[in-house]
C-alpha cells in the first residue's frame, strides 16, 4: 500500500482538493468498472482530520458512494466541514472490494450503501 503526498485543506474551502492519481488507490478499479461508470461504488478516504487549527490531528477513514474521485472527495470534506472539522488532510482514496468483515467498517460501508456519508475516527 503507497500514500501519496498529503496536502492539509482548510474546510470548507472545498475548491482546493488534493487530486489524487490512479497509483494512490487501495483496490484499483479496472477498466470494466471505468467504462460501465457504477454509481454504488463505495470509497474509501484515508487520512486526518482536525477539529480545530493547531489541535493534534487524529486518523479519519470516510466511506461513502460517489461516481468518481473528485466527486468522493468533494463530499467528505463537505461532510467533514458540516460536522465542524477545520482542517482535513487526505493521504488515499481507493473502491472497496465489498463490505469489510469487522465493526466498524461494516457499519460505515452499509451507511455509504444507503447514502450516507461515514466519518470513523481512529
Amino acid at each position: 500500500m503507497s500514500f501519496g503526498a498529503s496536502e492539509r485543506v482548510n474546510l470548507p474551502r472545498i475548491g482546493n482538493h488534493p487530486h489524487l492519481n490512479e497509483t494512490d488507490r487501495i483496490y484499483p478499479m479496472t477498466e470494466s468498472e471505468l467504462e460501465n461508470g457504477n454509481d454504488k461504488m463505495v470509497f474509501i478516504i484515508i487520512g486526518r482530520a482536525f477539529q480545530q487549527k493547531g489541535d493534534e490531528p487524529f486518523g479519519i477513514h470516510i466511506m461513502l458512494t460517489a461516481p468518481d474521485d473528485d466527486s468522493a472527495v468533494r463530499e467528505a470534506l463537505n461532510a467533514l466541514a458540516q460536522e465542524g472539522y477545520e482542517e482535513a488532510e487526505l493521504d488515499q482514496i481507493g473502491v472497496m472490494e465489498g463490505m469489510p468483515d469487522e465493526e466498524p467498517h461494516a457499519s460505515a460501508y452499509q451507511g455509504a450503501m444507503e447514502g450516507e456519508v461515514a466519518i470513523i475516527t481512529l
